[in-house]
């Protein structure tokens, strides 16, 4: 399947990614399996976590055949192939940047960059990205999004990440958002898996109770 449609797919089944930043490889199965289990799709372990491209391997051999694993606060282009490497599917950034969009959709990869303004967007389609990461949503509002979705290509899915809750989803949905990026409402390093399941849950009430 073509990275688009995979990432159009995944999203169908559950709008949310997991975002697991902080998460150690040791006991990142446990976490990942937890999430999985509550039925959110996408797993992304930010590669300013410990040892990184280790819990991607963890993970992609425990989950590959469930789960859409990857890579994200990906910056740098070399990162895209060591995240290819160690089983990574989607390549997740904070910004628009052309040469790791670029290195991501050569490979074969999904790619998901940061995006707050129009410019940023079209820069990013222009590059080859499959989705848009709307971020900081802290600093932006579902209306916002609406006028985005109004000069975006509509086939191009709309991700909204930064201080999602699973009370708070709603409005986005209807304002048009394709998913949602949940961090530290859904994992703290430090915490349970057990404690992992029970915000995983909440959030996947929170996305299909609309």
């Amino acid at each position: 399947m073509i990275p688009s449609e995979e990432l159009k797919r995944r999203l169908a089944d559950c709008p949310l990614i997991a975002i697991i930043r902080g998460v150690t490889p040791e006991e990142v199965e446990e976490h990942g399996a937890a999430i999985s289990e509550a039925g959110i799709g996408i797993i992304e372990v930010p590669l300013n976590s410990p040892r990184p491209f280790d819990s991607i391997s963890r993970l992609a051999a425990a989950l590959g055949d469930r789960a859409l694993i990857g890579a994200g606060t990906v910056l740098d282009a070399e990162d895209v192939a060591r995240a290819q490497d160690a089983g990574g599917g989607i390549v997740v950034s904070p910004d628009t940047n052309p040469a790791v969009i670029t290195a991501a959709a050569r490979a074969g990869l999904i790619s998901t960059p940061g995006f707050f303004t129009p410019s940023e967007a079209s820069e990013a389609l222009r590059a080859g990205a499959h989705g848009l990461k709307l971020f900081p949503a802290e600093a932006a509002t579902p209306a916002v999004l609406r006028a985005h979705k109004a000069v975006l290509p509509p086939h191009v899915p709309l991700i909204v990440v930064g201080g999602v809750r699973p009370d708070t989803m709603s409005a986005w949905i209807q304002a048009g958002a394709a998913g949602f990026g949940l961090g530290s409402g859904l994992y703290r390093p430090g915490q349970s898996a057990g404690e992992t399941a029970v915000k995983a849950r909440a959030y996947v009430e929170g996305a299909t109770s609309r």
